[in-house]
C-alpha cells in the first residue's frame, strides 16, 4: 500500500478542525476560504473549485475558482452543461457515491474524459476529485480538487478522507445559508431585471434594473474577469448548453443579497430571428421562495417541514391533526422541534422567519 494510502493522525485532526469551523456560522466564501487552506494541510491539492449550489435547483450560487482553473471559467461551464462526461456533479449528487477520482472513472485513461482534453490538459492539470456535499439528502455545495498532470493520482485512502470530510462540509454551507436567510438589502431594483445573453453567453442587452440587481449580489469570490456573476453564467450555460435544443427554463435559484435578503433567478432559452438567445430574469425572492430554503437549512425533518408549511398557510392545531393524520401530542412535538431548530418561540416567529423577516 503506498504510503499515501496509509490514515494519518493528522487526517482526524483535519475532519475535527472542518467540522469545528462548519460551526462556526461564517459567510459561504469565507468558509469556503478557510476549508480550501483546512484540505491543504492534509491534502496536495494544486487548484480547488468550491462552490455553494442551491439545493433545490443545484445551480451554482456563489463559487470559490482558484488560477488556473478561473480562467477557463467558460470552457468549464460549456463541459458541465453542455457534453456528455464523467463525474458530472448533477449526478453524483444523486448517486450513493458522492466522492469520484478521474482516474478511476476513465479507468487510468485521462483521454476518455473530454473535460481533460479540452480543459484541465491545456492548464497543466491532471487527476481530479470530485464531491458533492450533501447534508439531510440536500445538496448543499460542490469541491473539485487537482493536481498537475505530473502529480500523483488521487489515491483510495485521499478519497476515504474526502468521504469523512464531505458531510461537514456540507454541515458548514447549510448552517451559513440558515444564519443569512433574514433581512432585507437596502438596495431595491425597481421591478424585475432582464439580461439577454447571445450563444456565446455575451451580454447581448441589459435594463438598469438588471444592473441593479447585479450590483446587489454577494460576488466576493466571482472572478474578476467573467462579464457577469458566475452563478448567472452557469444558469445561462445550463439553458444554453441543450444538445437537443429544445426549449427549457433554469430556476428559480436564490442568490444572496449584500446586506440581507435574497435574489430570485430565472433563465430560458429565446428562439427569434436572431438565433437562439438566452433571456435571464432577476427580482426579488418571495417568502413562498424561501421557505422551502429556510427549512432545509435549518435541518428539518420532511415531518416538520409539512407541519411548518400548514402553520404558515394559517391551519388550525384541528385541521393540521386531520391533513396529516397524527395525534396532537405528535403535532406539538414537531412544533416544538422546528421552534427549538429556529431559535423561536411560537407560531407567530415561525411564520415571520418563513416570510424572510427577523423575528425580534
Amino acid at each position: 500500500m503506498a504510503r499515501s494510502e496509509v490514515a494519518s493522525p493528522g487526517w482526524d485532526r483535519a475532519v475535527a478542525s472542518v467540522e469545528r469551523l462548519g460551526r462556526q456560522g461564517l459567510a459561504p466564501e469565507a468558509f469556503r476560504t478557510e476549508s480550501v487552506r483546512l484540505l491543504r494541510s492534509v491534502l496536495s491539492v494544486d487548484a480547488a473549485f468550491f462552490a455553494s449550489v442551491d439545493p433545490a435547483t443545484l445551480l451554482f450560487t456563489s463559487a470559490l475558482a482558484e488560477e488556473p482553473l478561473a480562467a477557463a471559467t467558460p470552457q468549464f461551464l460549456e463541459n458541465e452543461f453542455g457534453r456528455a462526461d464523467v463525474n458530472k456533479f448533477a449526478s453524483l449528487a444523486a448517486s450513493s457515491e458522492s466522492v469520484a477520482s478521474l482516474d478511476l472513472a476513465t479507468r487510468g485513461d485521462r483521454a476518455d474524459s473530454a473535460r481533460y482534453r479540452e480543459v484541465l490538459a491545456p492548464l497543466g492539470l491532471g487527476d481530479e476529485v470530485r464531491v458533492a456535499l450533501m447534508s439531510d439528502g440536500s445538496c448543499w455545495g460542490v469541491l473539485c480538487l487537482h493536481r498537475e498532470s505530473s502529480a500523483l493520482a488521487f489515491d483510495s485512502g485521499e478519497l476515504a478522507l474526502l468521504r469523512r470530510l464531505a458531510p461537514h462540509l456540507a454541515d458548514g454551507l447549510r448552517i451559513s445559508v440558515a444564519l443569512s436567510v433574514t433581512g432585507h438589502s437596502d438596495v431595491a431594483a425597481d421591478g424585475p431585471g432582464i439580461i439577454i445573453l447571445g450563444a456565446d453567453l455575451s451580454v447581448v442587452s441589459i435594463n438598469g434594473q438588471a444592473e441593479l440587481w447585479l450590483r446587489d449580489i454577494v460576488d466576493a469570490d466571482w472572478p474578476a474577469q467573467l462579464d457577469l456573476p458566475f452563478p448567472i453564467l452557469a444558469m445561462a450555460a445550463q439553458v444554453a448548453g441543450l444538445i437537443d435544443g429544445a426549449t427549457r427554463v433554469a430556476g428559480p435559484t436564490r442568490l444572496r443579497r449584500k446586506n440581507g435578503g435574497w435574489i430570485s433567478v430565472h433563465a430560458s432559452n429565446l428562439d427569434g430571428a436572431g438565433g437562439r438567445q438566452v433571456a435571464v430574469v432577476l427580482d426579488v425572492a418571495g417568502s413562498a421562495q424561501m421557505s422551502s430554503l429556510i427549512l432545509a437549512a435549518y435541518g428539518l425533518t420532511p415531518a416538520q417541514s409539512r407541519v411548518a408549511a400548514l402553520v404558515v398557510q394559517g391551519w388550525s392545531t384541528r385541521s393540521i391533526v386531520a391533513e396529516l393524520h397524527i395525534s396532537s401530542n405528535t403535532l406539538q412535538e414537531h412544533l416544538r422541534a422546528v421552534f427549538d431548530k429556529l431559535g423561536i418561540g411560537s407560531r407567530r416567529e415561525l411564520v415571520a422567519v418563513l416570510s424572510g423577516r427577523p423575528h425580534r
